[in-house]
C-alpha cells in the first residue's frame, strides 16, 4: 500500500510539473533560426488631389491588374480637357486658313480685273499702233504719240500687278506665319494631352495583382496629392526574414535553398535566400572575444514562388531550416 501511494504521488507530480515547462525554453538546434513573415506593399495614391468620391475595392479582396481601386472627384480635370479641345480646334481652323488661299469669290473678282486690264492693253497697244502710222505720214504730232505709247506702257503694268496679285491670291500665307501655327497646334495637343492625362489619374487601377490589404480613406473624404488611398500586397512581396548568427553566415549564400516551418501548415515550404545584410544587427560594445562574437546576428531574406507566398501572412513567427 505504501508502494503504492508512492508511485501515484510521483505520477501526480509529474502532470503538475509538464505544464510548466514552456514550449519555447527548447533552444533550437543549430541549423534552425527564427524569423517572420514581412510584407512590401504597393500603395496606390494619385497625384492630384480631390474628394473621394467611389471606392471599388474592400480589404481582403483580390484583385487582378487593370481592377478598378477608386476614383477622385474629375469636374475640375474634364472642364480643363473641353476647354484644351477647344483651343486645339481654334488652332488647327487657324493653320488651315493660312495654307489657303482667298475666297473663291475674291479671287474671281481679281480674275475679272485682270481680264479688263488686258482688254484695255490690246486697245491701248492697237491705238499705239495707229498713232505711231499717223506720225510717221505728219498726221499726228508727238505729243499724240507719247501720250498713246504712255497709255500702253500704264495698261502693261496693271496687266502685271493683276497677275501678281492673283498668283498671290492663290497662295496661303507665308511660310514663317505657316510655321508659327504650326508650333502653336503643337503646342495646343500637348496641352490637350496633359489635360486627359490629369482625368485618368482621378481614376486608379490596380498596379499588381494582389490582396487588397487595407483602404486608407472613406467615400466623401478629402484627399490630398499623392496620399495612398489603397494598399496592396502582391503575393511576389511576401518574404521571409530570419536573423543567423555570424558562426552560420559565413555558409549561406543568396540562391540557397531553405526550409520554413509555418505554423499551421504540415510541411515546411521551400523558399530561396534572396538578400544577407551587410551589416549586423545586435551588436554589443566589445566584439573583440569569441562569446561576444557568437552573439552577432545577420537578417536573411528569403522569397517564395507566388502560388506560396500567398498562403504565409505578415507577421507570422516561422522557423528556418537553414539545411534541408
Amino acid at each position: 500500500m505504501i508502494i503504492r501511494a508512492f508511485v501515484r504521488l510521483v505520477c501526480v507530480v509529474a502532470v503538475m510539473l509538464v505544464p510548466c515547462i514552456p514550449a519555447g525554453c527548447r533552444r533550437p538546434g543549430p541549423e534552425q533560426v527564427q524569423g517572420y513573415v514581412e510584407g512590401e506593399y504597393v500603395y496606390v495614391a494619385s497625384p492630384l488631389a480631390g474628394t473621394l468620391e467611389s471606392l471599388y475595392v474592400q480589404r481582403g479582396a483580390q484583385v487582378k491588374v487593370g481592377d478598378p481601386l477608386f476614383m477622385l472627384e474629375d469636374e475640375p480635370e474634364k472642364a480643363a480637357v473641353a476647354e484644351a479641345a477647344q483651343r486645339l480646334a481654334q488652332a488647327r481652323a487657324t493653320l488651315e486658313d493660312l495654307k489657303k488661299g482667298k475666297r473663291p469669290t475674291e479671287v474671281e473678282s481679281i480674275e475679272a480685273q485682270l481680264r479688263q486690264a488686258q482688254a484695255a492693253l490690246v486697245l491701248s497697244q492697237e491705238e499705239l499702233a495707229r498713232q505711231e502710222q499717223l506720225f510717221s505720214g505728219g498726221a499726228a504730232t508727238s505729243q499724240t504719240l507719247d501720250q498713246a505709247r504712255a497709255a500702253r506702257d500704264q495698261d502693261r503694268q496693271r496687266v502685271a500687278q493683276l497677275e501678281a496679285d492673283l498668283k498671290t491670291a492663290q497662295l496661303g500665307a507665308r511660310s514663317d506665319q505657316i510655321a508659327a501655327a504650326e508650333a502653336n497646334v503643337r503646342a495646343m495637343e500637348a496641352t490637350m494631352a496633359r489635360a486627359q492625362w490629369d482625368l485618368s489619374q482621378k481614376r486608379q487601377a490596380a498596379p499588381q495583382t494582389g490582396l487588397v490589404f487595407d483602404t486608407l480613406y472613406r467615400s466623401g473624404e478629402w484627399v490630398a496629392a499623392g496620399r495612398p488611398v489603397v494598399s496592396l500586397l502582391p503575393p511576389e512581396n511576401i518574404k521571409v526574414r530570419a536573423f543567423v548568427p555570424e558562426t552560420r553566415i559565413a555558409a549561406i549564400g543568396p540562391g540557397d535553398s531553405v526550409q520554413v516551418s509555418v505554423d499551421g501548415l504540415s510541411e515546411p515550404i521551400m523558399g530561396k535566400v534572396s538578400f544577407i545584410s551587410p551589416r549586423a544587427e545586435y551588436t554589443p560594445p566589445v566584439i573583440y572575444s569569441r562569446e561576444s562574437r557568437e552573439k552577432l546576428v545577420f537578417m536573411i531574406e528569403i522569397t517564395f514562388e507566388p502560388k506560396t507566398a500567398a498562403r504565409l501572412h505578415p507577421g507570422q513567427p516561422v522557423d528556418v531550416h537553414l539545411e534541408p
